[in-house]
């Protein structure tokens, strides 16, 4: 369900936010935690990245976790680095890989490259948030 209320929250803590999901992404994980779970963090890691940047910028947007959305909001000045433009790639993450359906499991392969991705993103949110802030 989609909401028009406005996005709560200051980019400061939409970053915040996306630095804990990539730490959950990247933090050792018990041997009967599936991939899925890890990619679903780091999806999250991008997209509240993303939402800390737009917010930054005080461009409005819809409650979605669709990153391709979000990317075509974002200022035509501000872009994302070239090694992060397969980013709308993780959006299938953020609700289908968190609940047993029709996919195989992602794969060790896949997940790398999802956080390479986030670490990424979100390494780009900082510095346009805090280069900006201080």
């Amino acid at each position: 369900m989609q909401s028009d209320r406005p996005v709560p929250g200051s980019a400061a803590d939409w970053l915040r936010h996306a630095q804990s999901d990539l730490a959950l992404a990247g933090a050792a994980s018990p041997p009967n935690v599936l991939y899925n779970q890890l990619c679903f963090h780091a999806q999250q890691a991008a997209e509240k990245s993303i939402k800390a940047v737009l917010i930054h910028y005080g461009v409005e947007f819809r409650r979605a976790h669709d990153i391709d959305y979000l990317m075509t909001l974002l200022p035509s000045a501000v872009s994302l680095p070239p090694e992060a433009e397969q980013v709308v790639g993780l959006t299938g993450y953020a609700v289908m890989l968190r609940y047993p359906g029709d996919y195989e499991d992602l794969t060790e392969e896949e997940y790398r490259e999802a956080m390479q991705i986030a670490q990424t993103v979100v390494a780009w949110a900082e510095r346009i948030i805090c280069e900006t802030e201080n």
